[in-house]
């Protein structure tokens, strides 16, 4: 049976659209959710897309933490459902305390819109079992409060236990801590990336068609699953 894959749109959202585009041609059917409804419909994982969910008023993500749908995604994320965070997406899995660390401004002040060059450090989550450990892969960024940080405890963690899921290379956009574009947690089915994978599914519309591994490596573990 084909997966479903359900799409959450807030108030603000950007790139739901796009992220149902690259379920589909990751092989699996997109399902729309909406933040003020609670049912998940049955979907076999979720993504949160990127944009600027309520305006990203108080802190990005900060608002959408709290949003009907997000009580049910964090109860199904901590039985085990995939769930995938992009940019906005990733800072509300931080707000969410479904994965460690915070995004806050980029140290340079400055909006960040470019394609960028990142390693795969973990391949041992449902997003990303389909490459290679040190694969470099490229893909579009575009946030302006993208910069990871956490105390040096929590770093150390995710070093030592090898959650650090991408790594920025050949140049640092936002002056996150040791280089980390993305982060998983201990399971490894809750995952988060500041750049936009689902921008970079077809070489014709994209620097490249790099970013179609998270969600066919997904649809994978389901079909595996199944």
């Amino acid at each position: 049976m084909t997966a479903r894959i359900g799409v959450v749109t807030f108030p603000g959202s950007l790139d739901d659209q796009d992220a149902a585009r690259a379920i589909r041609l990751g092989g699996a059917v997109p399902v729309a959710l909406w933040h003020a409804d609670s049912d998940l419909y049955g979907v076999d994982a979720v993504i949160l897309p990127g944009g600027f969910s309520y305006g990203d008023y108080l802190r990005c993500g900060a608002i959408a933490r709290f949003s009907a749908v997000m009580e049910s995604v964090s109860a199904a994320a901590k039985a085990g459902l995939p769930v995938l965070g992009i940019c906005n997406g990733f800072q509300i899995l931080c707000e969410a305390h479904l994965l460690p660390g915070a995004l806050t401004r980029n140290q340079n002040l400055h909006f960040r819109n470019r394609d960028q060059w990142l390693r795969i450090e973990s391949t041992s989550t449902v997003w990303s079992s389909g490459f290679a450990t040190g694969q470099e892969i490229l893909i579009p960024l575009k946030s302006g409060e993208g910069c990871y940080v956490a105390d040096e405890t929590t770093l150390d963690m995710l070093e030592a236990e090898g959650r650090v899921l991408v790594r920025y290379i050949h140049g640092n956009p936002n002056g996150s801590q040791r280089d980390i574009a993305g982060v998983r947690n201990e399971a490894g089915n809750v995952v988060g990336l500041m750049p936009h994978p689902e921008h970079a599914v077809e070489a014709l519309t994209g620097p490249s068609a790099d970013g179609l591994g998270f969600f066919t490596s997904v649809v994978a573990h389901l079909g595996a699953r199944v």
